[in-house]
């Protein structure tokens, strides 16, 4: 009796340990192949968007496109880059010397029109309306919201140079000059159907940045104003997106020779645009999607610790450079 209770009780475990394993291996290749599948689409998205049919579809939403911020690195590739497809570029910048350079320059290479509006996006009495005039009866296809500033270095919050003048303009510059530009250009878009809103960000808007915590906090805005935007006019045929670049060689950056991590402004905006209809928001590159898909993997903890401790080496490395020149 004892010898035939203790076979069944084997049989049953033997049975229920194999439904477990089975159980078990079918939860692990479901996650296995989800993990996968987001590290593939991470890395490769920016190589299968031109399925979408944005790039394409450009000229035929307007004739125009508006960049702010568009006399040096990411906003002058992306005029560039849409000039080379045919658009008219509307250049706003703050420097008119620099605008005239660079407006001559697109004419001349890619034989499009160019205006030039000279506006500084940190002065509190700017007045958009001077901006929806000159753009009220243009078709824009469409607009690349560049136009931004961070610290000038890693820097505890009440530490931060000027302050006061130094936080509002992160807020003017970032946010403000995004959201009324959105606002000046959409209505039109959504009244013909169609449009593409670009709002560059970065890949500090989507974490937590310890020494960069206002400019962070700022770009995070911009993730989620696009991503809700998205929402809200893609089926009208307005599509937005905002990129979030980690390092790219540009002055803001300070680093000066680009890389495989680090592309040049022209190599990052051609991938970005790539990625046009695939994604509300993107890393826009290839080894940035990478990088960020890994990120995304390892406990928030410990990548806001080495975050802070990589700004602190830089902040360290400055404030020993300002010591040593004052001596």
């Amino acid at each position: 009796m004892h010898e035939e209770f203790t076979s069944t009780v084997r049989g049953f475990l033997g049975v229920t340990n194999e439904y477990f394993s089975c159980f078990g291996f079918i939860i692990y290749s479901v996650v296995v192949c989800r993990v996968m599948t987001s590290f593939l689409m991470a890395v490769t998205q920016p190589l299968f968007s031109k399925h979408a049919g944005w790039l394409r579809r450009l000229r035929s939403m307007g004739d125009w496109a508006v960049v702010t911020g568009s006399t040096d690195g990411i906003g002058k590739a992306y005029a560039e880059e849409l000039a080379s497809m045919g658009l008219n570029i509307v250049l706003i910048s703050r420097t008119p010397e620099k605008l005239a350079a660079v407006a001559k320059e697109i004419e001349t290479t890619y034989k499009v029109e160019t205006k030039t509006i000279t506006m500084d996006f940190s002065d509190r009495k700017l007045n958009y309306g001077e901006i929806k005039s000159v753009l009220k009866d243009m078709k824009i296809s469409t607009l690349v919201n560049n136009v931004g500033i961070s610290y000038q270095y890693p820097e505890y919050l009440l530490d931060i140079p000027d302050r006061e003048k130094a936080l509002l303009d992160l807020i003017w510059i970032n946010i403000i000059s995004m959201t009324m530009m959105t606002s000046i250009v959409l209505p039109n878009m959504v009244e013909k159907g169609g449009g593409v809103i670009i709002n560059v960000g970065s890949a500090s808007g989507d974490m937590t940045c310890p020494l960069l915590t206002a400019y962070s906090a700022c770009k995070a805005y911009v993730k989620y104003f696009s991503e809700g935007l998205n929402s809200e006019y893609s089926d009208k045929g307005v599509v937005t997106q905002c990129v979030m670049p980690f390092y790219v060689s540009t002055k803001m950056s300070k680093i000066r020779k680009s890389s495989l991590m680090v592309p040049s402004p022209k190599t990052y905006v051609k991938s970005a645009l790539n990625s046009l209809g695939m994604s509300s928001s993107t890393y826009g590159y290839f080894a940035h999607n990478l990088f960020g898909w890994i990120l995304k993997k390892l406990p928030s903890s410990l990548v806001t610790w080495q975050v802070k401790n990589k700004h602190l080496g830089i902040r360290a490395r400055l404030y020993a450079k300002k010591k040593a020149k004052a001596e």
